[in-house]
């Protein structure tokens, strides 16, 4: 299988994580502007959950730029970081018909968390797949912004057992973290030409 193939795929999975979370925001019965009110949550929650999936397509394009051999290594751990991602509009939701509870923000965390470890097997795979000394490798280097990323997880994680806002905030951190694609890829490889 090439690339070109699984890219395809995951932009078509990630496409339907995203048309799903929308389709969970209800019309609003009334027809005045106060009606909105009780979507805000929801609204809010899809937001950011809107900037995660693309924070995730995005940097998944780079590390697939970087791909010069699929094998079921590859395909596999791919499969896997699209399967906890698919989970983000059931937590999304959940997260805004509550107003933000413990519980949900909790689950949240607990999926974004998971979807990172999914994401650095996924990397890690693949640049053991290209090699050690592979243009992807020097790249990625020691992914200090993935690894805090993962640490502000579980801080937003448990902190959502005391408090929704300290976990809000720490999921709001790593959005804006990533929200500027990462371009070390971009600019190894570009150096290469």
């Amino acid at each position: 299988m090439n690339k070109t193939r699984l890219e395809a795929f995951s932009d078509g999975v990630l496409a339907i994580i995203i048309t799903i979370m929308i389709l969970e925001i209800k019309v609003p019965e009334g027809h005045e502007f106060a009606d909105l009110k009780p979507l805000i949550p929801k609204f809010l929650s899809y937001i950011l959950s809107f900037i995660y999936v693309g924070i995730y397509w995005n940097n998944h394009h780079y590390l697939f730029h970087g791909l010069s051999k699929v094998n079921g290594k590859v395909l596999w751990s791919n499969l896997h970081l699209l399967f906890w991602l698919s989970l983000i509009p059931v937590s999304t939701g959940w997260m805004g018909e509550h107003n933000f509870a413990k519980a949900s923000m909790a689950l949240y965390g607990g999926v974004l968390f998971l979807s990172s470890v999914a994401y650095f097997i996924l990397q890690k795979i693949v640049i053991n797949n290209e090699g050690e000394n592979s243009i992807l490798a020097k790249a990625i280097g020691r992914d200090v912004k993935g690894k805090a990323s993962s640490i502000l997880y579980v801080i937003g994680i448990i902190s959502s057992f005391y408090n929704e806002w300290i976990a809000g905030a720490a999921y709001f951190i790593v959005a804006l973290l990533w929200l500027i694609p990462d371009k070390r890829i971009e600019r190894a490889f570009e150096s290469k030409n």
